[in-house]
């Protein structure tokens, strides 16, 4: 197992991961559960290099979901929440652990590990892991580059897709000369920020606009204003026939008022509470998503708690924050 969660654009691992893959009979691309852009986008990159290639693969994920607005991305239609019978190498994208892939996984089956979390920990026998890039779509970009692989229009919309997606359009503080170098690159393979940003951001449905305001409406201040919370009950969702991911928005809007420090969306998946949290100021959120066995960024993190109700999972996590 490798030690270091820092690798670098040039590493020999990306052509060590290239050979394992050249080598494998039949590949499964994992995404993670409660799947976002970086990880679906990242999956569907190496998914069109591997169809161009005729390299046997999957691309899995175990939700029920998916988030639609990615409809457009090239072979999103062949993502499948069915494990195949035979497959002799994993390729984990975007997954911090090994729970994130909400199935038993045999030991003998060798994983290559490719995230930019802080809290990856390590599970692969190749991990790709850079946490200072903003996106997991920049890692793989940087395995790409590396193995001189050629990106081809549909692979550059993914990449694309992955940065504006995870980098909240540009505006983490870990964009930075490499990802718009990254960037350069792939709009001159065919990524059309325009047109993408058309396809992300606008085409919501009627029923995120029902269910919004109820989400809003559920806005507490705690701390003399520093952190706030929303969630979202199941019960709203089947009224307007909206998603989890369309009420993710609404995170983002409670984290812009402007003496909010923290903000907190919490929801029951799965009889347990799901719960995403988002800073500024600097403050690092990733230390209290570890206190329940999360993890993620400075920035963003999330964690799950072993809990159904949104109103009890809520005080624990105001405990450990105060």
């Amino acid at each position: 197992m490798q030690d270091s969660l820092l690798v670098t654009r040039h590493s020999p691992l990306h052509k060590e991961a290239w050979s394992k893959i050249q080598e494998a009979r039949y590949i499964l691309v994992i995404t993670h559960i409660n799947p976002d852009a970086d990880t679906i986008s990242s999956a569907l990159a190496f998914s069109n290099l591997f169809a161009k290639k005729k390299i046997k693969h999957k691309v899995f994920n175990a939700s029920k979901e998916i988030p639609r607005n990615l409809d457009f991305l090239d072979r999103f239609d062949k993502i499948t929440n069915q494990i195949p019978k035979f497959y002799d190498l994993i390729i984990s994208v975007d997954c911090s652990n090994l729970s994130r892939f909400y199935f038993e996984v045999s030991k003998d089956i060798p994983i290559i590990n490719i995230d930019h979390h802080k809290s990856n920990d390590n599970f692969g026998i190749i991990n790709i892991v850079n946490y200072n890039k903003a996106s997991s779509a920049e890692v793989v970009f940087d395995f790409f580059e590396a193995n001189k692989l050629k990106i081809s229009k549909e692979i550059a919309q993914c990449l694309y897709v992955g940065v504006y997606d995870d980098s909240l359009a540009f505006s983490t503080d870990r964009c930075d000369e490499s990802t718009f170098e990254m960037l350069n690159t792939i709009v001159k393979q065919g990524a059309n920020p325009g047109y993408i940003a058309n396809m992300l951001i606008r085409r919501d449905s009627l029923a995120k606009y029902r269910v919004l305001p109820k989400v809003l409406n559920s806005l507490e201040l705690h701390f003399e204003g520093k952190v706030a919370t929303i969630y979202v009950l199941n019960d709203w969702l089947k009224q307007s026939g909206a998603t989890l991911q369309e009420c993710e928005e609404a995170l983002d809007m409670i984290l812009s008022i402007a003496v909010v420090d923290i903000a907190i969306f919490l929801r029951v998946v799965n009889n347990k509470v799901r719960v995403s949290l988002r800073s500024k100021s600097g403050t690092d959120v990733s230390d209290i998503a570890k206190k329940f066995d999360g993890g993620g960024h400075t920035a963003a993190a999330g964690c799950t708690i072993s809990e159904c109700d949104i109103f009890k999972a809520r005080e624990k996590i105001l405990e450990v924050i105060w």
